[in-house]
């Protein structure tokens, strides 16, 4: 019999990072300079040299951190398709993809707080020993003192300040 503690770690099997296509640096820079002359910020852009064409993928914000509307999203695309086309980066067919980075899992402002109440939630914050812990429930409401979620109708009231995170949740788990 064999005992694994005899044989040694297994080897590890990890996958190289995929290589960024080659003139990403140059698209970053040109999709921040279209951008911030059009009162947008850049998010994040890449290159998807999997699909065909080829799709450039550029996420905005508005400068004042205002939503982006599908206008914008719209109303973007002519200045920065016109700003690659100037500056000959690509030399053959893509599709140019513009949108906003929408709203990620975790919860972070008070109208957050505010639009997600009533939907499933884990709460990661320490408790009094210092240890992390995480709680699921329904969301209620977040004050200046406490986050209240519902827990299996349970009222749970966390001290804000020992708050490390708020994340939605799947209903199913």
């Amino acid at each position: 019999m064999i005992n694994a503690s005899t044989i040694g770690p297994e080897p590890e099997t990890t996958l190289p990072a995929p290589l960024p296509h080659p003139l990403l640096p140059d698209l970053i820079s040109l999709a921040k300079a279209t951008a911030e002359s059009h009162g947008f910020a850049l998010v994040s852009a890449q290159v998807l040299t999997h699909l065909q064409p080829m799709t450039l993928q550029v996420q905005i914000r508005r400068g004042n951190g205002d939503d982006v509307s599908l206008d914008d999203c719209a109303g973007f695309s002519a200045p920065m398709g016109e700003a690659i086309e100037a500056s000959a980066l690509l030399t053959e067919a893509y599709v140019l993809e513009i949108s906003s980075p929408g709203i990620g899992d975790r919860l972070q402002s008070d109208r957050d707080f505010q639009t997600f109440r009533s939907y499933p939630v884990d709460v990661v914050h320490q408790d009094d020993e210092g240890r992390e812990q995480r709680l699921s429930g329904t969301l209620l409401e977040r004050t200046e003192d406490h986050v209240q979620i519902n827990m299996r109708g349970r009222v749970k009231r966390i001290p804000r300040d020992s708050v490390i995170s708020v994340e939605l949740t799947s209903p199913t788990g």
